[in-house]
């Protein structure tokens, strides 16, 4: 099972099937629209019009197909939410085309001509892209449905529920894709398991995170009892630090709450945990904006960094900038970059955060402080993609470790960015020990929960209010 492959499949049918439908509309318009009109090959390529649609407005598709998530899960694709995905796309981008293209070179004033056009270049772009790509997408499902290939899987449970989960799963005609390696138990001390007679028992769900990365697990069931709420969720939060899809089994109380979502009406019923997950166009266009903001900052706030420099230079000596490893997205490490506010040495009887009257903090790294100023360096961290305009605040190992003992739920941050600023920040503003990182935690999983792009700017427009009126801590 090869992911990059079938994306390119697609990639490649959006282009070409663009390519070929930007062609029949060519030829509609010179044969139907702008008659009469003698279309031949040497005619249609002598047009630059003709060679510009036929190459590079098929990229715009694919682009826009990848905004739109097309690319993503494509061996967990259902075939009716991709033809409306592709049909909304469509209209999108035909409308887009038809302003850009189109409306200015029909050379009449007969409205009729505009609804043809664009009604024929939204059927033809729609049928082709659709067809093509619910012939690659009903091939890859019958290779699932056949159990060809399929999604490394882990259960962790071993009681009645999951005997018959996993039987369901075993026997169903058409399979879900999941590919069943084992299982681990969480009661101990029992020398014989549920179901040891039908997978093999891999461990104890203590060592998930080790079996996950051994044995390439891209999913995990969690089959216990409801009632079971706090292993359930020391499962989750420990499952955390691993980049797969957990789902649970429902009982009456998650169907009645509107937790069940239902994917499929042949496959077993299961609440898939999404916690800061946001929709693939979402996704690109937060990073789109990280990007051109960070460009500008860094940019139009040139001069004011060689004063701020300046200033830091001369406050006390040192180096203008402070770089420190932080624990960012997925537990992974980096140097987060920050105007220097304290005087060199700080830190030389071991790390310790600041407080409100802190004698490490330079004059000017006090004011730095108070207005934010000190973390305009960090637009760098957003532009390598290491940050986000927007998430909560990276944390050093050294206090992770310690908060987590306190407050394990603090591994769901690590499911996204980290960013310059949160709203965690904004409500809390700086911790001056892990009590108070702990107490702005619960505003940062709010912020998790509650993820999207309106919410990021809200957040933004709070911490500029912040820097203009200092009330930075």
């Amino acid at each position: 099972m090869n992911k990059r492959i079938e994306i390119l499949k697609y990639v490649v049918s959006d282009y070409f099937t663009s390519g070929i439908a930007w062609l029949l509309f060519f030829i509609f318009r010179k044969k139907f629209i702008e008659y009469p009109f003698e279309i031949t090959w040497d005619v249609a390529t002598s047009n630059q019009k003709f060679w510009f649609g036929v190459f590079f407005i098929p990229i715009g598709w694919v682009i826009l197909y990848g905004v739109q998530g097309l690319y993503h899960n494509v061996y967990r694709k259902s075939r009716l939410k991709e033809f409306t995905q592709v049909f909304i796309s469509c209209i999108i981008g035909c409308l887009v085309i038809f302003f850009l293209f189109v409306l200015d070179d029909i050379n009449n004033n007969n409205y009729t001509s505009y609804y043809k056009s664009i009604g024929f270049l939204f059927t033809v772009q729609f049928l082709l892209n659709g067809i093509f790509r619910y012939s690659i997408t009903t091939h890859s499902a019958r290779k699932i449905h056949n159990r060809l290939i399929g999604f490394n899987t882990l259960i962790i449970g071993d009681n009645e529920k999951a005997k018959k989960l996993y039987i369901e799963l075993e026997n169903a005609k058409k399979s879900a894709g999941y590919k069943i390696l084992g299982f681990l138990n969480v009661a101990s001390g029992r020398d014989k398991y549920i179901l040891s007679e039908y997978t093999q028992h891999l461990g104890s769900y203590q060592e998930a995170n080790n079996i996950i990365a051994e044995k390439n697990i891209e999913e995990v069931i969690i089959a216990l009892e409801s009632k079971e709420h706090e292993i359930i969720q020391n499962i989750i939060t420990n499952l955390q630090e691993s980049d797969v899809k957990i789902k649970i089994i429902p009982d009456l109380y998650n169907i009645l709450t509107g937790q069940v979502k239902m994917n499929s009406i042949l496959h077993a019923a299961l609440i898939e945990i999404n916690i800061g997950h946001l929709s693939s166009w979402q996704t690109f266009a937060k990073r789109i904006i990280d990007i051109v903001a960070s460009c500008l900052v860094l940019t139009i706030g040139a001069p004011i960094y060689l004063i701020l420099a300046l200033l830091v230079k001369i406050s006390s000596k040192g180096p203008i900038l402070f770089y420190q490893e932080r624990i960012g997205l997925r537990g992974n490490p980096f140097n987060i970059i920050k105007f220097r506010s304290m005087y060199v040495d700080a830190e030389k009887n071991g790390p310790a955060l600041s407080k409100e009257k802190d004698s490490r903090i330079t004059p000017v790294g006090r004011f730095l402080r108070k207005s934010r100023l000190d973390e305009t360096p960090q637009f760098w961290n957003v532009l390598k993609g290491d940050m986000s305009m927007v998430g909560p605040r990276p944390e050093r190992a050294f206090f992770i470790d310690q908060i987590i003992q306190k407050a394990p739920q603090y591994k769901y941050l690590h499911k996204v960015k980290p960013g310059i600023t949160s709203w965690g920040q904004v409500k809390y503003g700086y911790a001056e020990n892990v009590d108070e990182m702990i107490e702005r935690l619960k505003f940062d999983l709010i912020y998790m929960e509650n993820r999207s792009i309106l919410v990021d700017f809200k957040i933004l427009i709070h911490t500029v209010l912040v820097v203009i009126q200092g009330r930075g801590k």
